[in-house]
């Protein structure tokens, strides 16, 4: 599975509780969250675009960073 970094702009508890919340919809993914770094990195099969698109449901802006 591939580790993609993500930044989103996340500034409290709520706002990384709504990322885990729509990545345990996805179902087979792995992720973590930073929130001081307001990163979040996740090991998936899926493709990108699925990703960026699901992370932006949680209504925050979202910045693909590369593979890691």
């Amino acid at each position: 599975m591939t580790k993609h970094e993500f930044e989103v702009e996340m500034t409290c508890e709520g706002c990384s509780g709504a990322v885990t919340r729509v990545l345990n919809k996805l179902g087979d993914v792995k992720f973590e969250i930073d929130l001081p770094k307001k990163l979040v990195w996740i090991e998936s099969d899926k493709d990108v675009e699925v990703l960026m698109e699901t992370l932006k449901k949680c209504g925050k802006e979202v910045k693909y960073n590369g593979t890691k």
